[in-house]
């Protein structure tokens, strides 16, 4: 066993918990893949979390991501920096629990930002809002199968719309296991499994929490899509009328 010096900063993006390096035996190859070198290391794993807004899945990403440490291995976490609302160094869940993290724009900027040599010491890569990361497949791959990490991805499989977010389903080929969570309905308190915008905006990237959006059963999210359409009719023939009553 190796120790080295704390990386630790509360609430900080240099956050790293300060746990003992984990020796593999190097007389066995089972663990092990190649590198890009041709040399082995300790293979790696890829885990997603994926489903609606409000199903809990930065409070899974947490969970998990801190049983990785009482375990005893080093760990970070990463988030779109995109996501601002409750601050760019913490990734926060709707309950108000925080924990610190790097706010990125591309992946593929972590290794550089974090430093080459505390990035050799992580074991446990954590990603939010990876629907927001055009870059996911690379980086999952180079770190889990050449680097030897394991990687924890949540974010939304699906936008307002039920169409693809992203690009989080490209990684479920390569990915180890797969979690889908549900949320409660906010009309009926059934199993929710989409995400319902409730105002009129149609661009796909609207970074809200409770006040654009909510979770809503199958049935609740056709019916209202159709009332969402129905009033945007209406209040477009008002506003073609109006303009008709003026010229």
């Amino acid at each position: 066993m190796l120790n080295f010096p704390s990386f630790s900063a509360p609430l900080s993006p240099s956050f790293l918990h300060e746990k003992p390096l984990f020796c593999h035996n190097s007389s066995s190859s089972n663990g092990f893949s190649l590198n890009k070198e041709g040399f082995k290391g300790p293979s790696g794993e890829i885990h997603v979390i994926l489903g609606p807004m409000f199903a809990g899945k930065t409070t899974t990403l947490l969970r998990r991501v801190r049983a990785e440490s009482l375990d005893g291995r080093r760990v970070a976490i990463i988030k779109s920096d995109k996501d601002t609302r409750y601050g760019l160094e913490s990734i926060v869940t709707h309950d108000g629990e925080k924990f610190p993290c790097w706010p990125l724009s591309h992946l593929s900027s972590f290794k550089q930002r974090i430093g080459p040599d505390v990035y050799d010491k992580l074991e446990v890569i954590g990603i939010d809002e990876a629907q927001f990361f055009g870059d996911l497949y690379d980086f999952c791959s180079e770190v889990a199968d050449y680097d030897g990490k394991t990687v924890i991805v949540a974010g939304l499989d699906g936008d307002y719309l039920r169409r693809r977010f992203g690009s989080l389903l490209d990684i479920i080929p390569i990915a180890d296991s797969v979690t889908k969570l549900n949320a409660r309905c906010e009309l009926c308190d059934k199993r929710a499994l989409f995400t319902l915008r409730k105002t009129g905006e149609t661009k796909t990237e609207l970074i809200a929490g409770a006040d654009v959006y909510m979770p809503v059963c199958r049935k609740h999210y056709v019916s209202g899509q159709v009332v969402k359409e129905t009033t945007r009719t209406i209040l477009e023939k008002q506003k073609d009328q109006c303009g008709s009553l003026l010229s």
